[in-house]
């Protein structure tokens, strides 16, 4: 059966292209001081995919890379583990008519049942992934997204919060107010958090210590609040003010406040702590604005499923379909405690498989947003990962 019969279900238009590496197997160290991570693998080496859209790989190029996958690098015990994440996948892309196109460019069309049934397959694969993961190379076809997108993270920071404001805790987290216009710009930052635009609304969610905590709060969208109570609630994105996002980082390091080799969230706060009479009119050159609402359970992505750590990712849906099945390349900075998904001392690339479950609002064209989840390693990932990675798409055969 030719291929074109095989995809019956999946229409690819493709444009002239020459001859493509996707996967080098190599058993040498490779130490470059290249800022793109892709050039600082261990065990194997990844060519950067330089073409524009998707190209297919063969199974033999697949199952390479197909054999570098274990669900403990992803902090998971079993592929079986991957269940929740794709049944609500699964239960998302069913909501729309198999035939309405989900993803359309120049080299790729998807339609709403491609998404379906790749999800349905992984699904039927999971029991049997532990002991062949070859199944994957086998069952799927696989096609890379070029130019290689920037992946950047993401996390569920934990804050301490007072119900009530007191002379501690005395930053407010707002709810999404009623008069907030869906495209409509809004009060920006200045105007809410030093103007005070909000006060006496009774918008007040809960009272923390840092307007830092609480910007940083906005740029992941999610986390968990402590409460002095003892009681702990998440605390989920709910809207925005529908003003542009700028980078701190970007716009700091364009003054000369940071090192170009040198940004990231830790050197962000490094510098706010240290020039405290800086910190509101830097937070201010962001005038994007995030609105919460408190939850039991969480966090939740754009398709209203819980994240997953490590599979979970966020993506522009102009590029990538919610719900697609993906399998990702990235380089690992790793390095907190005894983290055991770090390779090679930091010096590696994690593989995983993931699914697009998010978006946001930084997140345009060929970018990717990974998921951490909680904790220290996580707060360090989402700090200091900003490389390129490689993506792929599979799809049933």
């Amino acid at each position: 059966m030719g291929m074109l019969q095989k995809m019956r279900n999946v229409v690819f238009s493709w444009c002239l292209w020459g001859s493509v590496m996707v996967f080098l197997a190599s058993c040498q160290h490779v130490n470059t001081n290249r800022e793109d991570g892709l050039h600082a693998l261990t065990e194997s080496q990844l060519s950067l995919a330089e073409y524009s859209g998707w190209k297919p790989l063969d199974e033999t190029e697949a199952e390479a890379l197909a054999k570098r996958l274990s669900p403990k690098a992803q902090g998971l015990a079993s592929w079986k583990d991957l269940d929740r994440a794709v049944r609500g996948s699964l239960e998302y892309a069913s909501k729309f008519a198999p035939e309405a196109i989900a993803v359309e460019d120049p080299t790729l069309i998807l339609t709403w049942g491609n998404v379906r049934d790749a999800l349905e397959r992984l699904l039927g694969l999971l029991p049997f992934l532990d002991n062949n993961p070859l199944l994957l190379a086998q069952e799927f076809y696989w096609y890379r997204l070029g130019p290689d997108p920037a992946f950047t993270g993401y996390y569920e920071p934990q804050i301490e919060a007072s119900w009530i404001q007191t002379e501690q805790y005395s930053h407010p987290l707002y709810a999404l107010p009623k008069d907030v216009k869906r495209g409509v710009p809004y009060y920006d930052r200045r105007a809410i958090d030093i103007d005070g635009a909000l006060q006496g609304r009774g918008l007040e969610l809960a009272w923390i210590k840092d307007p830092v905590d609480a910007f940083f709060l906005q740029v992941q969208g999610s986390g968990r609040l402590h409460f002095t109570d003892g009681s702990v609630k998440h605390v989920l994105y709910n809207g925005k003010n529908n003003r542009a996002y700028v980078s701190l980082g970007r716009a700091m390091k364009e003054r000369g406040l940071l090192e170009p080799d040198n940004v990231s969230m830790r050197s962000i706060r490094e510098y706010l702590a240290a020039h405290p009479e800086e910190r509101d009119e830097l937070l201010c050159l962001n005038p994007s604005y995030v609105f919460f609402r408190l939850s039991d359970a969480g966090p939740y992505g754009a398709m209203q499923k819980a994240l997953t750590p490590f599979v979970s990712l966020a993506v522009d849906r102009k590029v990538l379909a919610l719900g697609s099945v993906l399998v990702y390349a990235l380089p690992y900075p790793g390095e907190v405690g005894n983290d055991k998904r770090t390779l090679q001392g930091g010096n590696g690339v994690l593989f995983g498989v993931g699914v697009a479950q998010d978006t946001g609002g930084a997140i345009k064209g060929k970018r990717v947003d990974f998921f951490a989840g909680a904790g220290p390693e996580a707060e360090y990932l989402s700090g200091h990962l900003d490389s390129p990675g490689a993506v792929f798409l599979l799809q049933k055969k």
